[in-house]
């Protein structure tokens, strides 16, 4: 189980680096994405900022499975909101994969590494 955790987590830590470095960097698919879906550019800055955020948390996983596993909630509610996004204006199913790909492995990290979720406040 523990080498199936760490494959998940590099995906979804190389997964969030790209699309989070794409949205700061202002690549063209990532504007158009973000007018097509209603939003401002200025929040497609901020979820690169918050993708990237989630990479350290992914990094500073490797050695603090706990950290991994708060990261992969906050990844997988990004990707719960970018998939309720994209069926809000009817995109077409191939726009959406990508977004449950993650969603779906990000729950994963969470569920195996349950056992190391520190208590948030204590």
């Amino acid at each position: 189980m523990y080498i199936l955790t760490i494959v998940l987590q590099s995906w979804l830590l190389f997964s969030m680096a790209f699309f989070g470095g794409s949205k700061i960097a202002g690549a063209g698919h990532q504007v158009e994405l973000f007018d097509s879906i209603k939003l401002p550019q200025w929040f497609r800055v901020i979820t690169g900022y918050v993708q990237l955020v989630g990479c350290a948390g992914l990094i500073i996983g490797y050695w603090y499975p706990g950290i991994a596993a708060w990261t992969g909630i906050l990844i997988a509610i990004m990707m719960l909101l970018a998939c309720l996004s994209h069926f809000r204006v009817k995109h077409p199913i191939g726009k959406v994969i990508p977004a449950l790909l993650n969603l779906a492995i990000a729950v994963a990290v969470v569920i195996l590494l349950a056992d190391e979720l520190p208590h948030p406040f204590g």
